[in-house]
């Protein structure tokens, strides 16, 4: 079962990350999206974005999937089905709980 409290706004989890291990990044959640990979930006747009919508991550928006994920999350080709499955796991655990 997944532990949601520690799922990013991009559906991925920082727990066992190497970088946040050795302490180079604070993590997502952690830090509202200010992470060092982001510095030359601000802070993490999808981060930003899942905040303004008021959900933890992209697949709970009511906009998802909207157009400009595939662009904004490149890193995973699957990012939608990601989401979409995340989603449906977090809806049958009573939202995370």
């Amino acid at each position: 079962m997944t532990d949601f409290s520690v799922i990013t706004a991009c559906g991925e989890c920082c727990a066992g990350c190497v970088k946040k291990e050795n302490g180079s990044c604070p993590g997502c959640i952690e830090a509202d999206g200010y992470v060092p990979e982001w510095s030359r930006s601000g802070r993490c747009r999808i981060h930003a974005c899942a905040r303004e919508h008021g959900v933890q991550f992209c697949g709970l928006c009511g906009e998802f999937p909207c157009e400009q994920l595939p662009q904004i999350i490149s890193w995973n080709k699957n990012i939608v089905e990601h989401l979409s499955s995340l989603r449906d796991e977090y809806d049958k655990t009573a939202g995370g709980r």
